[in-house]
């Protein structure tokens, strides 16, 4: 997967597979059924482009997750950027996980931990 911010140097008409937290979901009745979907990461956002027959495929997925993973096609217009979604992925269980932190041991022989000074500033 790549960050959000990565497309900004992905190529026109390139696959791409990237993920995020669902921030809204738009399908405008002068869209033919085409749905419009913005996701974030902790990078910045993406546009999303569902055709009618990818949200037929995979409805539950694509009107109900909090947080998706999509494989797609970056569409260049100028500056403006959108993601042809091909396939869709929950990954609403991850929400739980989203901002855990999570121990990593150090490789050195004389592994220790290090004191910060910092400042309470409340």
């Amino acid at each position: 997967m790549i960050a959000c911010a990565d497309l900004t140097r992905t190529r026109d008409g390139q696959r791409v597979r990237l993920g995020g937290l669902v921030l809204m979901r738009q399908r405008p009745g002068t869209a033919k059924g085409v749905m419009f979907m913005t996701i974030e990461d902790e990078s910045g956002v993406a546009n999303l482009i569902f055709w009618k027959d990818r949200i037929e495929a995979q409805r539950p997925i694509v009107i109900g997750a909090g947080m998706i993973g999509v494989t797609g096609i970056l569409q260049r217009e100028g500056e403006v950027l959108h993601v042809i979604a091909k396939e869709v992925e929950d990954l609403t269980p991850l929400l739980a996980t989203v901002g855990q932190s999570v121990a990593v041991k150090g490789q050195a022989e004389n592994d220790r931990a290090i004191a910060v000074k910092a400042r309470d500033f409340r």
